[in-house]
């Protein structure tokens, strides 16, 4: 098996969300293989160390719960979930991938009382879910998706199939599966992308209706919409993220509009750095990438003005440029749906990020009124823990392989499991690094992966902060290495250093530290530093001055380039759309095509119409009454799914023999609804039209059955 997987398993029949799940994957550009896990055995495998879902090593696992097909019995039932919990917890430390668990809506009750059992239902399915995210909240590569959270951004009418349910085990619309794979695709986005960290905001008709330069501070408007958009803004930043104005203006009258307009749920506190100037979006922006020390790719810019996100596009391809919709309404649904702006896991310190920016530019303004560098860095005070990461850090650790571009030797990316899996196989330590000065805390600003080798401790991770740099954490992390190894009666530290195109700084620093040390191995440079050389370094602000990150900012190579983020939020926001889509773009046989043999065409309207539902099933086109359903590229699950239809459609209800027939076929299905529907029709009916039939010659029968299926309603 090539590539990574996606491998699913569920407690009922999923097959239904490959497909649409198989489109997101080519719409994202993700190269992943999805196999389905055997039926109804996720117990065995959270549980089976040499499973399917223990084999994915270097893909996603998906689990897919319905807790009712567990048990009827409810006792019995809490009794399976919170087994499922306890397997989650063992998995977590066992799976080398990380999973998601989608818990899935129960079917509808049906019983005499039915508000009284659909409260109870209700109640029973919120206590099970907070089972499973009590005993998820502690893992880190687990990931929980809820009903409610489905229905929030992919709202189905008609999520149950309860013919489909009673026939294959099939108990969801393909609406719903659609609205599931659509979930399962964002969540896993989050997962392999690494995040934005930048939100460069418009002023005029972005965060206001109105132009304030010319409407007055006082007259711009803050309508629903930009209401809404400043509510999301804020949340985004409570999550983390930097909120920045980069608009053309004069400052003192975006200043007055925030002022005068106290019911603004932004303020200019909640800003990190602003350009408010009459220079060009492009410019602007890189000038906050160098004040912030990011780089460019880390960008999304929100504006109205179709023509300044073209000119961004232009200048730096790596800086996402949002258009906001022209019609305002629009607007809140638009961002909901950029699936940029998607955090799978929020940090400590992702919620601490806009204070510490708040504080480094503090420090800044410390630095520029020192004497010196060196009375600078005495003033900080600064304070720097090592110590074996814990569990609680490893999601931080993980997203500093993800985002630390220039103190990084290696350039190594990892995820959360990956370097669980790392740790938990021995072969490998972590020392996670903590930074404080009297300004405040860095938080968990560096870390350092090492395998212990026969004479020399062999680094294989090394990564600090942008935030930290230029001011002797990188000294102190490489002397702790030095004494480990000195510890442990090793006699080097041999760090090895990989070119990348923001890395530089790491370089300065290695040969700063000792360029004596240095030779080369392959395409890489090894550093070996003797183990008591090493633990005597110490941090000479005149050898290696700090670098600015947003300098000279370069794209990325990070895999969420070219991923259509606004065409998803404008077209691909709703079922219907994503259905449509994927329809076109999936069939069994892979495109529309005719048969290869000439197609009968249909005789009667019930015929027309089964044609018609076959095609868009199948994704053939023409199909001929004549045509074998199996032959055009259809299964099993199809054929549930069009029984399904044709009870909704139709209101006929047909079991599984018609489809399993000697020659299932439009001409043999509509002769089966026909049948079925003389049978709904009462004895007594039945009796006098079968008298009739028979007394009928073959083509009168014909005709006559034809005028029936015009005539009845559907």
């Amino acid at each position: 098996m090539s590539g990574p997987s996606i491998v699913i398993s569920a407690t009922f029949t999923a097959d239904a969300i490959e497909p649409t799940l198989s489109f997101w994957m080519r719409e994202l550009g993700f190269d992943y293989r999805i196999r389905m896990a055997p039926y109804n055995q996720v117990f065995q495998l959270l549980l089976d160390p040499a499973g399917a879902l223990a084999a994915n090593r270097d893909g996603v696992n998906v689990v897919l719960v319905r807790f009712e097909d567990w048990s009827p019995d409810s006792e019995r039932l809490e009794a399976d979930v919170q087994h499922f919990a306890a397997s989650l917890t063992e998995a977590a430390h066992s799976f080398a991938a990380p999973l998601l668990v989608c818990l899935c809506p129960p079917s509808p009750t049906s019983p005499n009382d039915l508000q009284k059992c659909d409260l109870q239902e209700r109640d029973l399915q919120e206590r099970l879910e907070a089972v499973v995210a009590a005993a998820v909240a502690g893992l880190s590569t687990v990931h929980l998706v809820t009903p409610a959270e489905v229905d929030a951004l992919y709202p189905v009418a008609q999520p149950h199939d309860p013919l489909g349910d009673k026939l294959g085990h099939i108990p969801f619309t393909p609406a719903y599966f659609a609205a599931l794979a659509a979930i399962v695709a964002r969540k896993i986005h989050a997962l392999r992308t690494p995040p934005f960290k930048v939100i460069a905001l418009d002023c005029d008709d972005t965060l206001w209706r109105g132009i304030c330069g010319e409407d007055g501070p006082q007259g711009v408007v803050v309508d629903p919409p930009r209401k809404a958009l400043q509510e999301f803004m804020l949340a985004q930043h409570a999550q983390g993220m930097l909120l920045t104005l980069c608009s053309k203006n004069n400052v003192e009258d975006v200043l007055d509009t925030f002022r005068l307009h106290p019911e603004m749920a932004l303020r200019m506190e909640h800003f990190a750095a602003w350009r408010i100037n009459w220079s060009s979006k492009p410019a602007n922006l890189a000038a906050l990438a160098e004040e912030l020390e990011l780089g460019l790719d880390s960008f999304i810019l929100v504006d109205d003005n179709p023509r300044e996100c073209q000119e961004v596009e232009a200048a730096y391809p790596q800086v996402l440029a949002l258009t906001l919709p022209a019609r305002d309404q629009e607007i809140p649904e638009f961002l909901r749906h950029v699936w940029a702006f998607d955090r799978l896991r929020v940090t400590e310190e992702d919620r601490a990020r806009p204070a510490m920016y708040a504080q480094e530019l503090e420090r800044q303004r410390a630095e520029k009124r020192a004497a010196s560098l060196e009375d600078f860095l005495r003033s900080l005070q600064l304070e720097v823990r090592i110590a074996p990461m814990s569990p609680k850090d490893l999601a931080r650790v993980a997203q500093l392989t993800q985002r630390t571009n220039q103190m990084n030797f290696t350039t190594v990316r990892r995820s959360e499991s990956d370097i669980q899996a790392l740790l938990e196989s021995g072969k490998a330590e972590c020392l996670a690094v903590h930074v404080n000065d009297r300004f405040g805390s860095y938080g968990l600003a560096g870390a350092m992966i090492f395998r212990g080798g026969v004479d020399a401790i062999s680094l294989d991770t090394f990564l600090l902060s942008c935030r930290a740099l230029g001011r002797g954490v990188e000294h102190r992390m490489l002397a702790a290495l030095g004494q480990v190894a000195a510890q442990r009666g090793l006699a080097a530290v041999e760090a090895r250093y990989v070119r990348s195109q923001r890395n530089r700084p790491a370089l300065l620093f290695l040969e700063s530290a000792g360029l004596q040390f240095q030779s080369v191995r392959g395409e890489a440079l090894l550093f070996r530093f003797p183990a008591g050389f090493a633990a005597a370094i110490t941090h000479e602000p005149s050898v290696v001055p700090r670098q600015a990150a947003g300098a000279a900012p370069q794209p990325s190579a990070a895999s969420r380039n070219g991923i259509p983020y606004a065409r998803i939020a404008r077209e691909l926001h709703t079922v219907e759309q994503i259905l449509a889509r994927s329809g076109a773009d999936f069939s069994p046989r892979g495109t529309l095509v005719p048969p290869s043999s000439p197609s009968e065409p249909p005789r009667s309207d019930l015929e027309r119409r089964l044609c018609g539902i076959w095609s868009e099933m199948l994704g053939v086109q023409p199909v001929g009454i004549y045509d074998n359903f199996f032959d055009l590229g259809g299964h099993s699950l199809l054929a549930v799914q069009l029984l399904s239809r044709l009870r909704e459609d139709l209101g006929i209800e047909l079991s599984l023999e018609v489809v399993y027939g000697a020659d299932f076929t439009v001409a043999e299905l509509a002769k089966a609804i026909e049948l079925r529907e003389i049978e709904m029709a009462g004895a007594g009916q039945y009796a006098a039209l079968l008298a009739e039939v028979e007394s009928l010659s073959d083509e009168e029968v014909r005709e006559l059955l034809a005028k029936e299926s015009e005539e009845a309603p559907y």
